[in-house]
């Protein structure tokens, strides 16, 4: 196995969804997609992923006690490979994954694709509530910067964290085609599936009409001009997918990031 080879670590976890559970069967529903044989291993980037060389699925962590067991076993997937893609699960996992990550990589920069900033202090009495992963993150100087993209719904509170931690928020309101930001690496991108209109991903829990396109995503994964260490998909709900649609989506960031992060290490 090539020491580039990008690891696939599935965390089928939901316990701290505040509306809907499902989420926890993720990891396994986007697998089956990607191996259907409905679409190829050719990605966009020109690679077309082979197994054991590119990419290896790592499997899923066990979590009896969250959010520990996630952490250490994204410690162990870093032991076996240096770039990692998580598949959630809810996006509460987040933090202990890139509280991991951060152990090795010291000065690491984080996109997140989302159309809600996770920025809570506690949501419903629960601090680790999937609606609090960055204010944990931040708190605890887990990364040197935090870009947000494609947020529409931002409440006072949150408001108030994203100045407190100095997180540059790009809304849908305020995006255009092409607009760039600048990101420094190593770069970390947490890709929650609500960032997409539901048109797209109907398979999430909390609809927010008015999200991004695959295009408009895909083409700012293809477009960064730093080195990607890690990423996770999060917040697939296969209980309300529509024929998969969702899944395929999934499947095709998963090979589009997995083939980014492959070529940019070589």
């Amino acid at each position: 196995m090539n020491e580039n080879t990008v690891g696939i670590i599935g965390i089928p976890f939901d316990e701290k969804s505040s509306f809907l559970k499902g989420a926890a069967k993720g990891p396994d529903q986007i697998r089956k997609t990607l191996h259907d044989g409905s679409s190829s291993f050719v990605t966009e980037s020109g690679l077309e992923l082979i197994d054991g060389t590119h990419y290896k699925d790592l499997g899923n962590i066990s979590i009896n006690e969250f959010p520990a067991d996630v952490e250490s076993g994204i410690l162990k997937g870093l032991q076996k490979n240096s770039r990692l893609i998580t598949l959630g699960g809810d996006h509460s996992i987040a933090y202990p994954v890139i509280k991991a990550f951060q152990k090795q990589y010291m000065d690491l920069h984080i996109l997140q694709f989302d159309a809600h900033t996770d920025l809570y202090d506690e949501y419903e009495g629960d601090r680790l509530s999937h609606a609090c992963p960055f204010a944990r993150i931040m708190e605890q100087n887990l990364a040197k910067s935090l870009c947000q993209v494609g947020i529409r719904t931002i409440s006072k509170h949150q408001k108030d964290q994203q100045e407190r931690f100095n997180v540059q928020v790009i809304t849908m309101k305020d995006w255009t085609r092409g607009i760039r930001t600048k990101l420094n690496g190593p770069l970390y991108i947490s890709l929650d599936l609500d960032v997409f209109d539901p048109a797209f991903a109907p398979g999430i829990s909390h609809y927010e009409p008015g999200g991004m396109s695959p295009r408009e995503v895909i083409d700012v994964i293809l477009g960064i001009r730093v080195p990607i260490i890690g990423a996770d998909i999060v917040e697939y709900n296969p209980d309300r997918d529509h024929h998969g649609m969702t899944a395929m989506l999934a499947a095709k960031l998963l090979k589009e990031l997995a083939a980014k992060m492959y070529m940019d290490s070589n």
